[in-house]
């Protein structure tokens, strides 16, 4: 036929005749690593929640009719009760960004014929990362340290009555029902304070980051000027009996903190909820001793009480000339235990993995000794 060149012309071809190099790469693409500063966008530790219960169903306004028996009597149900609007600690969770300004409990159903009575609303669950603290008013109502713990934020409104609800010896045939009443509204505040065994203190560019690099799998922004960590981190450090140890990378202090100079009001809060501290002075600098003194007062001036905590301080940069020739000055100034170590080249690692065990051991039993379940990751 005159037109079958024409037809294969116009047919697709039964297999891709592209060559390899210009095929498109449809292999899966390995996430891009989000820096620092983006990161910053994605974690939230204060959030304001207008919170509503849900609705009551009103209630039903019928009577009961059928052959033979025209007058049966009201059968109206009572209407279902308002969800309620539920906060929920998951440890999946690790910042408020989340969470939503306003949240609503599903209302309840209203109350239908023969008596039957209206579906309850479904509760409303808002997941929030361990540590949260609910404040109204500035006044604290729940504090949620534990996995699955709940609080109502807002309770639903009850449903209304039918107008069989009503019916008596004196008022055979109610005409008049109830509605359900509204639920509770209240306006919350969120503020998350991070839940760690350790806490990592320091002043910026001590190596704090890159010391939870290296006992941890967290990774933390690294790099050579100060600031680099804008909101704190959770590493977590594995034993061969399989018990995890959770150190916490607070972003670094300034003198001053505590009268919220630069963010250290939004930094210290973060402090509170570890149970020990690992004080991490930077060993090349002169004087490295006066480090620990202002680190220990930002934090008492903040919280009277928080500087006495358990500790170790941790003498980061051994690899450098400088530091070997002021650790000797550190420990003759310092009371506490002194562990010299390097973050960049590993060295001493081991020292301070099995002295943080040690202090792990030591917080689980204190806390069982006073009827305290202790935090497990």
């Amino acid at each position: 036929s005159p037109w079958t060149p024409l037809l294969l012309l116009l047919s697709p071809p039964a297999f891709s005749t592209t060559c390899a190099r210009c095929a498109k790469d449809r292999r899966l693409r390995r996430k891009r690593a989000i820096s620092e500063r983006q990161l910053t966008r994605y974690f939230v530790d204060q959030r304001k929640v207008r919170v509503v219960g849900g609705q009551g169903g009103g209630g039903g306004h019928s009577f009961y009719s059928e052959p033979r028996k025209v007058f049966g009597g009201p059968d109206g149900g009572n209407g279902g009760d308002g969800g309620h609007v539920i906060l929920k600690a998951d440890q999946q969770m690790k910042s408020l960004s989340s969470v939503f300004p306003f949240y609503q409990g599903f209302h309840g159903e209203r109350g239908g014929s023969k008596n039957c009575y209206g579906a309850n609303g479904a509760h409303m669950y808002v997941k929030v990362p361990v540590g949260t603290l609910v404040k109204e008013d500035g006044r604290v109502v729940a504090d949620l340290t534990q996995h699955g713990e709940e609080y109502i934020a807002a309770y639903g409104g009850a449903g209304g009555k039918g107008n069989r609800f009503f019916l008596s010896n004196e008022n055979r045939a109610p005409k008049f029902f109830t509605l359900g009443e509204p639920g509770q509204e209240r306006v919350l505040q969120l503020e998350l304070k991070t839940t760690a065994h350790a806490g990592l203190v320091g002043f910026p560019n001590a190596g704090k980051s890159s010391l939870l690099r290296a006992i941890s799998r967290a990774k933390p922004a690294v790099a050579a000027y100060p600031f680099t960590t804008l909101n704190p981190h959770v590493g977590i450090v594995h034993y061969q009996d399989y018990e995890q140890v959770a150190v916490a990378d607070i972003p670094g202090l300034i003198k001053g903190a505590h009268q919220n100079r630069g963010l250290g009001m939004a930094f210290l809060k973060h402090i509170e909820r570890c149970h020990f501290l690992l004080y991490v002075v930077d060993l090349s600098v002169p004087q490295p001793w006066i480090q620990l003194q202002d680190l220990k007062y930002e934090l008492e001036a903040y919280e009277k009480g928080l500087s006495e905590r358990p500790c170790v301080v941790i003498g980061n940069k051994i690899d450098l000339a400088q530091s070997r020739s002021n650790l000797p000055l550190l420990r003759e100034q310092v009371a506490e235990r002194v562990i010299a170590l390097s973050a960049l080249t590993g060295d001493n690692l081991e020292e301070l993995l099995l002295h943080l065990r040690e202090l792990y051991d030591t917080c689980v039993k204190t806390e069982q000794s006073q009827g305290l379940s202790p935090v497990k990751w």
